[in-house]
């Protein structure tokens, strides 16, 4: 997380612009003791019932990191098997690894089972074939889509009615005879609405929705609440009050396992939450151009490192690590991509110079998951802060990367 001093910025205690010229830029810094004050943050506010935090490794899936939430007692969260391998090989048991796919095929949600790994499946055609194969021999979860709007984009919220995520809550009686015909157990029922939570109370319509749909399967072991929580990106921004929630669903939960007739535990699966502030990635401008309307800091970067901007509209926090206390100026901030790649419209930095380095804050989650090579251009490094020491944990690519898996045929005509 970058932190303001009177002489400059600090991730994890340390100089951000020293460990930019210590690892090269563009570069992604990540601090580990954010990670684990998130953890816990969340941790503490559902002090009182049995929790179950499943880390959502998209948001960011660099090895090291998954190892380190390990660490902190979190559990998994994946979408894809090659997120399972991952995780498999960051040391997390099967038991604590959910699997929740969207769209993939059976062969893939068959080789879920053979790792041992829960399985959560958010289709009515697929439940069935899963039914067929393995009947109760093997548990599984269901993911139910709410229909409730929750998130600021559209392009994040996904428990709308349109939605291709989750199984109606509308289609309960198809799915209960699907479960009943087949001798289905079903030991999970989970739902996500979706990114960027402000309202709990939306949250907890949800929630209900969802201790309605339980009732229907008596052999739960657990309720899936997805996550979703909306971290603030820049000063004075809005962020879901997890302690508020915890508070109020807490009691929510209670009630509901007193009268399904046991305790369950209850399990999240945030990722920007946990990720998202511990993230710094920093790069250099190359060039300040300007127009008869704008001044463009042009940066040694672009939508293949950090695309949030271009793709969600996202904002993200521009701080100058160079002159940290020089009078700001207007500046578009754009990257070298043959696209139009806008990190930020008319923002106030403090003034820039080419060779300046620039800090992008919340950069932990959907950040370098999303990195490409457009326009053959290389991704970058990775580094964990932790306990007051810069560790690499993943090498910047060379151009012997990206030909790596090209095969060059002997003969063109």
């Amino acid at each position: 997380m970058l932190i303001p001093t009177e002489n400059g910025y600090l991730i994890g205690g340390l100089p951000a612009s020293a460990l930019a010229e210590e690892f090269g830029a563009p570069l992604y810094v990540y601090d580990a003791a954010k990670i684990e004050s998130q953890y816990n943050r969340l941790k503490g506010a559902f002090k009182d019932v049995k929790l179950k935090i499943n880390y959502a490794c998209k948001a960011l899936n660099n090895i090291n990191i998954l190892r380190y939430l390990h660490s902190l007692g979190s559990g998994l969260d994946t979408v894809s098997i090659q997120e399972v391998e991952v995780g498999l090989k960051a040391g997390f048991d099967p038991a604590n690894i959910i699997f929740t796919p969207n769209g993939v095929s059976l062969e893939e949600i068959k080789q879920a089972v053979k790792y041992g790994v829960k399985v959560n499946i958010d289709n009515l055609s697929q439940l069935e074939q899963f039914g067929a194969l393995y009947g109760d021999s093997y548990p599984v979860c269901i993911r139910i889509n709410p229909h409730i709007m929750a998130g600021g984009h559209a392009k994040i919220s996904v428990g709308h009615i349109d939605s291709k995520f989750g199984i109606s809550i509308h289609q309960g009686r198809h799915l209960e005879r699907i479960v009943k015909s087949l001798n289905i157990r079903v030991e999970g029922v989970h739902m996500h609405t979706g990114s960027d939570i402000l309202d709990v109370d939306t949250f907890l319509k949800g929630a209900e929705l969802l201790f309605d749909a339980a009732h229907a399967f008596p052999d739960l072991k657990y309720l899936d609440f997805g996550s979703g929580f909306k971290v603030p990106y820049k000063e004075g921004d809005n962020a879901t009050n997890v302690e508020e929630l915890g508070e109020k669903m807490t009691a929510m939960f209670k009630e509901f396992c007193a009268n399904y007739g046991r305790d369950l535990e209850i399990e999240f699966e945030p990722g920007k939450f946990l990720v998202s502030e511990s993230g710094t990635f920093i790069a250099r401008v190359n060039a300040l151009k300007q127009t008869t309307a704008t001044v463009f800091a042009q940066m040694d970067s672009g939508m293949n490192h950090l695309i949030r901007p271009m793709f969600y509209d996202a904002y993200h926090h521009i701080e100058n690590l160079s002159n940290p206390n020089g009078k700001t100026r207007v500046y578009s901030v754009v990257g070298y991509i043959c696209e139009t790649d806008t990190f930020a419209l008319d923002r106030q930095i403090s003034e820039i110079s080419e060779g300046d380095y620039l800090a992008f804050r919340n950069a932990g989650a959907y950040c370098f998951t999303m990195a490409n090579n457009y326009n053959s251009r290389l991704k970058p490094a990775e580094v964990l802060v932790l306990n007051g020491e810069a560790h690499l944990i993943r090498k910047a690519e060379t151009l012997a990367d990206i030909l790596a898996n090209q095969v060059e045929l002997k003969e063109l005509r």
